[in-house]
């Protein structure tokens, strides 16, 4: 069982910006891939970004390439998304998640635990 705790959110201006935590319980965290979803008003839970257990394996949204960055600290239990360039489409609620396996995945059911998410607003 993991429990995940997500941090960092808040309100900042387009072309600011924020840095994402991802806090998890137990002893088992490296054992999981990590992903960060986000899910705006109105529209469905997308995929964001994803890390393999190691770190050394990344995967990003084509909407969010080269903007923003997931890391992780095993030691730390932790995952991180950096977000720079904000845009006021990236406001959302951001969630993140540990993978059923050390890989990484870019769908929602391939994830077993979910934070109960924290809310991030870009305006214009």
């Amino acid at each position: 069982q993991v429990q995940l705790v997500e941090s960092g959110g808040g309100l900042v201006q387009a072309g600011g910006s924020l840095r994402l935590s991802c806090a998890a319980s137990g002893r088992t965290f490296s054992r999981y891939g990590m992903g960060w979803f986000r899910q705006a008003p109105g529209k469905e839970r997308e995929f964001v970004a994803a890390i393999n257990w190691s770190g050394d394996s990344t995967y990003y949204a084509d909407s969010v390439k080269g903007r923003f960055t997931i890391s992780r600290d095993n030691a730390k239990n932790t995952v991180t998304l950096r977000m720079n360039s904000l845009k006021p489409d990236d406001t959302a609620v951001y969630y993140c998640a540990a993978a059923r396996s050390g890989n990484y995945y870019l769908v929602e059911y391939e994830y077993l635990y979910w934070g109960q998410g924290t809310q991030v607003t870009v305006s214009s």
